[in-house]
């Protein structure tokens, strides 16, 4: 699998040198060539590796250049990049303080754990310090303050996605003099678009779209959204160095009064940006979920769609054999199309209820858990969105009218609003974007 794959940078992880490819995630790389194991859990030091694959859980962190608890799905290779695994003596293949998991199989309370004696509790604190944990601190002192820079737009479109891209090309389209950013956290646009068999194809398509739709769209990727601030303005004049609140599009006259209260930051690689917005359009998508069985946190099990991204987005055979574990909620839709693209690249593939899983060996299979991704529904929590939980949909989804509206000028499209797949997410993010349009 490795030797098929062409590489342009080679990179050090611990005492190896790994071939990758310039710009894809470490872990990707790592996987490629077998490298499974990539950590220690902090309290029992279970083996961690990839599970979720964008950057949605803590199950890949590493030290990499310096920096601990860096996602290793996340991390771009380079050709200085240097990699180590932590939280592990004397290393992560072979981790001594694993015995804990061993000591104690029902779990551990270490908070009322020798507390009998000051002086045990003292020296117990202290083993527990040096044992737990998540890492050292970093090589070098980090700069005491990001640049923040402030913005003002006609709506902000919070995920790049089907639904958000969509949605913005939507937009575009109706309101061609429109201010419209987009955020998305990946480094390339597309979500869960990147881990169906066509997924590629069709994510250039729907940016080609958007990018013809437009000249107000700005696309910022690598940029999180960190939280909503009601209580917040940005100042009167942008600190020094800072880039002043965007004007009007031309033609447009705008009243602070159209603005929604408060900001939204969002981190960018630039530095830190507030956000003003007349209005919002969440299209966060859903996070991976896993199934409850016996060793369901090891290397080698990957949520579904983290084997669909390692095969069609980034081109690995992920597996000799890939084996879909299922249960009363799974997307078995999604589970068929992956299915289905795997085979068609040679790759061996099985499908069991979670309950009745054949035995793996986890250095060369992959099991691929399909539980029903979780809605990704903070943010319009923060904002007052009323949410209700729906087991049929993954968690907590907003509640909204039939044009997305979950709040004064405030909008919600796609798998946030429960999953239902890429293509119901594309289809919702262009009637909810049209509906937004229609509201400036």
């Amino acid at each position: 699998m490795a030797s098929d794959r062409p590489s342009d940078v080679a990179f050090r992880f611990e005492d190896k040198i790994v071939p990758g490819r310039a710009g894809e995630p470490v872990g990707v790389a790592l996987f490629a060539h077998g490298i499974r194991l990539l950590g220690r859990s902090p309290k029992f030091h279970r083996p961690r590796g990839l599970f979720c694959g964008n950057g949605h859980c803590g199950s890949c962190l590493l030290r990499i250049d310096g920096i601990p608890n860096v996602r290793a799905c996340q991390a771009p290779v380079s050709e200085n990049t240097r990699c180590e695994r932590q939280n592990a003596f004397p290393d992560a293949e072979v981790d001594l303080l694993a015995a804990a998991d061993w000591f104690f199989p029902r779990g551990m309370d270490h908070h009322r754990m020798m507390t009998g004696t000051r002086l045990g509790n003292e020296l117990f604190v202290k083993l527990v310090r040096q044992v737990g944990g998540m890492g050292k601190l970093p090589d070098e002192v980090a700069p005491p303050a990001e640049p923040i820079a402030d913005a003002a737009v006609d709506v902000l479109v919070v995920g790049g996605g089907p639904a958000g891209l969509a949605a913005a090309t939507a937009l575009a389209k109706q309101k061609p003099d429109a201010r419209i950013l987009l955020l998305d956290d990946q480094a390339a646009p597309g979500g869960s678009l990147r881990a169906e068999p066509d997924g590629d194809q069709r994510v250039a398509e729907l940016v080609e779209s958007l990018t013809r739709a437009g000249p107000g769209v700005e696309v910022s990727l690598r940029s999180s959204v960190l939280g909503h601030y009601p209580e917040d303005e940005p100042p009167a004049r942008s600190p020094a160095g800072a880039t002043p609140a965007a004007a009007a599009p031309p033609g447009r006259s705008r009243s602070p009064g159209e603005l929604l209260p408060g900001v939204v930051l969002a981190r960018r690689p630039a530095g830190l940006l507030r956000i003003k917005a007349r209005r919002l359009l969440y299209a966060t998508g859903a996070y991976e979920q896993n199934l409850v069985f016996p060793g369901n946190d090891r290397p080698g099990v990957l949520a579904a769609r983290a084997v669909g991204r390692l095969a069609f987005c980034f081109g690995l055979g992920p597996a000799r054999k890939v084996v879909f574990a299922t249960g009363s909620t799974s997307p078995l839709e999604l589970v068929g199309r992956l299915a289905a693209g795997l085979q068609a690249r040679g790759v061996k593939v099985e499908i069991h209820d979670v309950r009745r899983l054949p035995r793996l060996n986890l250095g060369r299979d992959v099991l691929a858990v399909a539980a029903r991704p979780a809605p990704a529904s903070e943010l319009l929590r923060q904002h007052g969105c009323p949410v209700v939980f729906e087991a049929s949909k993954g968690g907590f989804v907003p509640h909204t009218d039939s044009t997305g509206r979950c709040a004064e000028r405030i909008f919600a499209a796609g798998d946030v609003c429960g999953y239902r797949g890429p293509q119901a997410a594309l289809a919702m993010g262009t009637e909810v974007g049209r509906a937004v349009a229609e509201g400036l």
